[in-house]
């Protein structure tokens, strides 16, 4: 790897603050550029004889502008419309002096004894109880045992934990769950008390101290086998299963977390949390990357290893990286968490398991790609002033996010490729960013111009799909390529490709070229007519073509 150009690294870091602090407001949250939540303690009271959680929550505060006179959370109100479900406040306090307050629409207005100042920190504690109508899922568990367990993604963290609901704020956590003592409990960070108290209950805390957006905080409860595989870095891998699931589920989680977390750890930069657990649940369908704190289905253990379960825990490995400790300010900006964890994982997989699997990844990738595109032709990846949370992730999101990042890649050049990476986690870790952000950075580490490149991919709908043909004319020595553009959506690209010119008793010989428009002719000079010429032998391209000689 190469070092980062620490003069380079101090302009950049000037250059963000001036972006980050002039993005409008996109997805259409309100942002409150004023306000910034450092910490959250979360109090929570469990129960095996109902499904109302009592919690307190402690906001920590820090004032980034004067004048601030209610300070805006989210937390969703109890109503008829969700038959009885949603939070009830009863007090909002600081400094022991009760605070007013209004709860309507789903939004808390803490009024504020007097309008805020510069850089001035407070807190604020929140009373309120309710059944969560979503976002934590009380319920028994395949094996009919009863558990509680978080699904926050993308905001519905709302409905039980009262914060700034959005990934540009990013704070510290800290879970303190009170429940029946025959449950274990585990959350972000590390654990500091676990303490039996009257009562057959038990006090559980765990810390989060590095700052996360809020749909990575995490709480699952149940009565689990645990098992503390291994240590990386001095931090350890640990293993949550349903207690009846210890041995296939100590067996499946043992691979391949600690390589994975090596290889990001060695390719792009240092891990950013205190722990890895790999957590069995049944409130997600796949994996949901919580910081430290990764879910699982329940489904996910059947004590085999398969592949299936192998790539979604690199998958949810890789977000620890990109999505949790580098994350979009905006919604939509949601490709700089699934695109990226989706091709870190083909990355992986290259790593561990060989070119040919990785090849396979990017060609499922894009039979994916080309069947959303039939289906949804105006659709693109860098969303335009999202409107409604249903719509922030699509297929697409993943599999062209990844094929996006790969041709990037082919672009720059994977040593450049890699540096840029480096760099831009480096910038970004445990901050936010958007498209722009990263773009800046890939082009100072290229020296490119990249504008075209990510309009044309990130910001405008479309596919490649190249008609070509190419033939050897043997007065002139010169192999004659025609390439064009054939797709009929009015979108025109331009790409390098490389071309493989195959002689048959020496080692392919690789030209590039560009297109450009719609129409495309080369001539390449060589020694001999080639036996075959191929259109992107080493897979740079997300295309469909034909390619034939004549």
């Amino acid at each position: 790897m190469k070092n980062f150009k620490k003069g380079l690294l101090l302009s950049l870091m000037l250059v963000t603050f001036m972006s980050l602090n002039a993005i409008a407001l996109t997805d259409g949250y309100p942002k409150n550029p004023k306000i910034d939540a450092l910490n959250y303690i979360f109090k929570i009271e469990l129960s095996d004889n109902t499904d109302v959680i009592i919690c307190q929550v402690t906001v920590d505060i820090r004032f980034k502008g004067a004048g601030v006179q209610k300070l805006r959370l989210d937390l969703i109100n109890a109503s008829s419309a969700l038959n009885g479900r949603g939070m009830v406040v009863s007090s909002v306090e600081s400094n022991g002096s009760a605070l007013k307050f209004t709860h309507e629409n789903d939004e808390l207005f803490i009024h504020l004894p007097e309008p805020s100042k510069l850089n001035q920190r407070a807190q604020y504690i929140i009373h309120y109880k309710g059944i969560p109508a979503s976002g934590l899922k009380i319920a028994d568990n395949k094996h009919g045992d009863r558990t509680f367990f978080s699904d926050n993604w993308p905001n519905r963290g709302r409905h039980w934990l009262s914060t700034i609901d959005h990934p540009y704020d990013k704070a510290m956590c800290e879970f303190i769950v009170t429940a029946p003592n025959h449950y274990q409990v585990v959350s972000n960070g590390l654990k500091i008390e676990e303490t039996n108290l009257d009562n057959n209950m038990k006090q559980t805390h765990w810390k989060q101290s590095v700052p996360i957006a809020s749909w990575l905080y995490v709480l699952g409860v149940a009565e689990f086998a645990v098992q503390y595989v291994d240590e990386f870095d001095g931090k350890s891998i640990e293993t949550w299963v349903f207690k009846q699931d210890r041995d296939a589920g100590f067996y499946d989680f043992a691979e391949p977390t600690k390589q994975a977390l090596e290889f990001y750890s060695d390719y792009v930069g240092p891990f950013s949390y205190e722990k890895l657990a790999n957590i069995q649940s049944n409130s997600v369908s796949g994996g949901m990357e919580a910081a430290s704190a990764i879910l699982y289905s329940a489904s996910s253990v059947v004590g085999d290893r398969n592949t299936r379960w192998r790539n979604v825990v690199i998958h949810e490995v890789a977000h620890q990286w990109f999505g949790n400790a580098v994350t979009e300010y905006d919604w939509d900006d949601i490709w700089l968490s699934e695109g990226f964890a989706t091709y870190f994982t083909l990355l992986f997989i290259e790593h561990q398991y060989g070119r040919d699997e990785f090849v396979d990844g990017l060609k499922s990738s894009q039979k994916r790609v080309d069947t959303f595109y039939e289906k949804n032709p105006e659709y693109t990846i860098v969303h335009d002033n999202l409107k409604n949370m249903k719509d922030v992730t699509t297929s697409q999101i993943y599999q062209k996010g990844s094929w996006i990042l790969h041709m990037l890649r082919g672009v720059v050049g994977t040593d450049t490729f890699w540096e840029g990476i480096q760099m831009y986690y480096n910038q970004y870790k445990d901050l936010n960013v958007n498209t722009d952000g990263f773009k800046r950075v890939m082009e100072e580490v290229s020296g490119k111009d990249l504008d075209v490149f990510f309009e044309q991919w990130l910001y405008k709908p479309g596919i490649l799909q190249i008609d070509g043909h190419w033939k050897y004319n043997k007065k002139t020595n010169e192999v004659i390529i025609n390439l064009n553009q054939v797709q009929t959506d009015g979108s025109l690209f331009e790409m390098p490709i490389e071309i493989g010119i195959d002689f048959g008793d020496k080692p392919q010989h690789i030209e590039l070229v560009k297109i450009t428009g719609k129409s495309n002719s080369f001539k390449i000079k060589v020694d001999k007519e080639p036996k075959n010429v191929i259109l992107d032998p080493n897979y740079w391209v997300l295309m469909n073509a034909e390619f034939r000689k004549g």
